[in-house]
This record gives structure tokens, C-alpha cells and sequence, in this order.
């Protein structure tokens, strides 16, 4: 599994793939977030990191299935999958190994943004006038999310024998896992409609950033992330079929 993940961080920062990926999340949410009025944090009246917590999980849905696309389609392209699959690696060593190297580029896009934190932290009055417990949940939130996401988008991608077809497998499952059942459920009223909005992503990040780490919340990103994972390694082995 290590061969593999240090095999993908390579290929992600010998190329400009990984330099890319990290620029574009922080451009879109600097811009965002710092230079669009209707945006802005420094607009917001209040210390608050609210708006970006509310456009961070919209860029991930569209940066990691650009991340995964390439995970395993990409050597479906090439042919290279066939002697991946022969070596002495068991398939969930090689699912994992990959996913890791995706989740890592994606955490270190994030790192930079807790500069966010601390600027609001400075602009507060008082200074460090922020919600702190809220900050820690919505950040831990992302982590997760962040975790699932990876997960479909290396789905996706087994799924797929060109990266754009992978790419826009991911982005549809990303987004209806994440949007799809809170737009199902406005559909209905009353229990039905909370009980479909407990089957979305966005409900239970929501629920994260309140402050709160309610192990519910905790319990539905990890199931959802392993179930992913497990389908990508079933995918995988019916090549040895």
C-alpha cells in the first residue's frame, strides 16, 4: 500500500497535476471569499467563517473527481492496470494506497486555508471574537466530506476507461450525494422530508459545523466512505473474473 501511495504522490507533484488542483481551490476560494463584495468575509458585518464553509464543499464537488479521474482510468487508457493487478499487491492495498494519495493532496489544498482562521480571528471584536467550536466541527466536517468524496470520485473512476468519463461520473455522484436528497426532500413535507434530508451529506456536514461532533454524524461519513471503497475493490477484482 505504501509503494502505491508514495507511486501517486509522485505522479501528482512531478507534473503539474498536483500544483494545479491546490492553486485552483485556493484561487476560486480566495476570491470568493476575499474579493467578490457579495462574498466577502470582510463584508460579512460579523467574524465569521460561515460563507466559506458554505462554498468549500460546492469547490470540492468539482476539484476531487478532477483529482481521482485519472486513478484508475487513466491506466485502463494505457493498459497499465493489467500489470498493476499482477503484482504481488491484494486489491484493497492498491484501492487504498491510491485513495490515500488523493485524500492527502486534498488535505494539504485545505492546510493553507486555516490563514482564513486567523484573520478573521484578528478582525474580531474583541480580537478572537469567533466560534471556535464551530470552526474545529465545520473543519473536521470538510475532513470528512473530503474522506467520502475521494472515495466516490476512485469509484468513479474504476467505473470508467477514459479520465473525462471519469471525471464526470464522479461530479454526478459527488453532487447527488451531497445536494441530490435535500432537493429529493423538498419534494415531501413533515418526517418524510427530514428523513431524506438525513440520507444527504450536506445534512450531516451541517450538523458538524454546528460545533456539535454528534458520532452519528461521524458514523454515516465513515460508512459511506467504506461502502465506496469496497465497491471500487469489487469493481476492481472482477477484472481477475
Amino acid at each position: 500500500m505504501l509503494a502505491i501511495f508514495s507511486k501517486e504522490i509522485n505522479a501528482f507533484f512531478s507534473s503539474l497535476i498536483g500544483y494545479v488542483v491546490v492553486a485552483v481551490f485556493l484561487l476560486i476560494t480566495g476570491i470568493f471569499n476575499f474579493v467578490f463584495p457579495d462574498t466577502s468575509l470582510l463584508k460579512f458585518g460579523y467574524a465569521s467563517l460561515g460563507p466559506f464553509f458554505t462554498l468549500v464543499p460546492n469547490v470540492l464537488t468539482l476539484i476531487i473527481p478532477a483529482i481521482c479521474m485519472r486513478a484508475f482510468a487513466e491506466e485502463k487508457q494505457t493498459g497499465a492496470i493489467e500489470l498493476l493487478v499482477t503484482r504481488p499487491l491484494r486489491d484493497i492495498e492498491i484501492v487504498l494506497g491510491k485513495y490515500f494519495a488523493c485524500l492527502a493532496l486534498v488535505m494539504i489544498a485545505l492546510l493553507p486555508t486555516v490563514l482564513y482562521y486567523v484573520t478573521i480571528y484578528q478582525l474580531g471584536a474583541p480580537v478572537g471574537n469567533v466560534d471556535a467550536g464551530g470552526t474545529i466541527g465545520s473543519y473536521l466536517g470538510l475532513f470528512f466530506l473530503s474522506m467520502a468524496f475521494v472515495a466516490i470520485g476512485l469509484f468513479a473512476s474504476s467505473l470508467a476507461s477514459n479520465q473525462i468519463v471519469g471525471f464526470v461520473l464522479g461530479l454526478a455522484l459527488c453532487f447527488w450525494c451531497y445536494f441530490g436528497f435535500d432537493l429529493t426532500s423538498s419534494l415531501f413535507g413533515g418526517g418524510v422530508s427530514l428523513w431524506i434530508q438525513s440520507l444527504g451529506m450536506q445534512e450531516h456536514f451541517r450538523s458538524l459545523g454546528r460545533g456539535l461532533i454528534d458520532s452519528r454524524d461521524v458514523i454515516y461519513f465513515l460508512s459511506l466512505t467504506a461502502f465506496f471503497l469496497l465497491l471500487t475493490v469489487i469493481n476492481l477484482e472482477r477484472r481477475k473474473w
